[in-house]
């Protein structure tokens, strides 16, 4: 592939073959990552936690980018990107490991742990992924290049909490039935040790498989991108730029994309347990996730379709803002007792079943949709100009997923406080300040 906008034009060979690689890292993301939407009911229970507490699973595993995206942006300047994406997934693998002595003996704190360390290896392998898939080809259709990588992240997203929850949380209805019978604490413990010990299998396959993928991606053939040539094709030259904090387009990506990871994780992490707290039964909540990230893919697939031949990034970025206010809104202003059933095919037996649907579950996962161009559109008007810093930028950016650890959070406090539909009143301001970002901030400085 020639391109003449970037400095790092390479073979339309090597092209694909790293756009394919990429794509599965992203397909390990989203796997890892929406995991968290059935580990939060699950953890709930086995566990005995509240909602508030419940939700610490989401930020023992978005702080992690918080703490050591800096630390991967500097690893990575030393290793290059292929190498510090291997020792992300060999990180990731050890996370997965702690899950076996957390579910052994049950401890909240360990599984904490665990996650953390996932969320580290993930920290290193986004810092690596994103800008590498954004300046890897032309800039103008860098959020079609990531739309593509997130339909993988998403399609793994949509199974994984169900083939995860078809293992730990088979015959739950009669697990919670046994449990509300039992007459002393040890029948109580006893049951809840076994549910706890259900992850242990799962987490074993998943640290062979990241441990393989490591070796794989460490003797493929990835080129390396020379960020700091990016420079010379800056429309104004970065040599009199001293600090990433010249930027202004960019630290005002960053609150944006703090404010944006936050509502994405509560669309696609707090759902099924809107759904049950709201009445409805696991067996049908288990899919709701599920249909937050199909959403998403959807949106995905529109802007693989329409940008930029149809439409600008930013264009994109504005309309999803809006939607995401509108569907918020129907989540919190529709009364819960409306439902629908719809047909949906379980990809675990692959049954066609009825799936009971609130309407205002339906809002929720149609905030994938809002959500689905977000990311795409924001890293390349983010990333615009930053050439030589585009490493450490990137760390910026990433650390901001941190807002999947506060977010959620308050949430989880506004569900206890209040109840579990009020608390997406969270959702309002933070897509107002995204809006923002859309409309004005990513012009800022230029």
């Amino acid at each position: 592939m020639s391109n003449s906008n970037s400095s790092n034009a390479i073979s339309r060979k090597d092209y694909i073959f790293s756009v394919s690689i990429i794509g599965l890292f992203f397909f390990i993301f989203g796997f890892v990552t929406w995991l968290n939407g059935i580990l939060i009911p699950f953890l709930r229970t086995a566990c005995e936690l509240n909602d508030f507490e419940a939700y610490f699973v989401t930020f023992a595993f978005y702080v992690s980018y918080l703490v050591m995206a800096l630390p991967s942006s500097a690893l990575l300047k030393k290793t290059g990107f292929k190498n510090g994406m291997s020792v992300g997934l060999w990180i990731m693998a050890a996370g997965a490991l702690i899950f076996i002595p957390a579910a052994m003996t049950r401890t909240f704190s360990l599984f904490l742990l665990g996650l953390f360390v996932e969320g580290t290896g993930l920290a290193l392998l986004q810092t690596a992924s994103n800008p590498y898939i954004t300046i890897i080809g032309p800039r103008e259709t860098a959020a079609k290049r990531i739309s593509i990588m997130g339909i993988a992240n998403k399609f793994a997203g949509a199974i994984a909490p169900i083939i995860l929850a078809s293992i730990i949380l088979k015959d739950s209805k009669v697990l919670e039935e046994k449990l509300a019978q039992a007459a002393d604490a040890a029948t109580r413990t006893l049951l809840l040790d076994e549910l706890a010990g259900r992850v242990i299998m799962p987490y074993i396959f998943m640290t062979v498989i990241l441990v393989l993928l490591g070796l794989l991606l460490k003797f493929a053939h990835l080129p390396e991108i020379d960020t700091d040539a990016e420079d010379e094709n800056s429309g104004e030259s970065n040599a009199k730029k001293t600090s990433i904090w010249q930027f202004p387009h960019l630290i005002l990506g960053v609150i944006a994309l703090f404010f944006y990871v936050g509502v994405e994780v509560i669309a696609g992490d707090s759902i099924i347990r809107y759904g049950q707290s709201i009445g409805i039964a696991m067996d049908s909540a288990k899919y709701f996730t599920s249909l937050t990230l199909m959403s998403m893919v959807l949106g995905y697939i529109l802007g693989i379709l329409l940008i930029p031949k149809y439409l600008k990034q930013s264009t994109a970025l504005k309309i999803c803002t809006i939607l995401g206010v509108v569907f918020s809104l129907g989540t919190i202003l529709t009364p819960a007792h409306l439902v629908v059933t719809i047909p949906f095919v379980d990809i675990m037996t692959f049954h066609s079943i009825e799936l009971i649907l609130p309407i205002t579950v339906m809002f929720v996962a149609l905030l994938g949709l809002a959500n689905s161009l977000v990311w795409p559109a924001m890293w390349p008007l983010a990333l615009d100009g930053l050439g030589r810093f585009t490493k450490t930028a990137s760390a910026m950016l990433v650390m901001a997923i941190a807002g999947g650890a506060v977010i959620p959070l308050a949430y989880g406090k506004l569900a206890v406080a209040f109840s579990t539909q009020s608390a997406y009143w969270i959702c309002v301001p933070s897509y107002l300040i995204i809006m923002y970002y859309a409309f004005i901030g990513h012009k800022a400085g230029k």
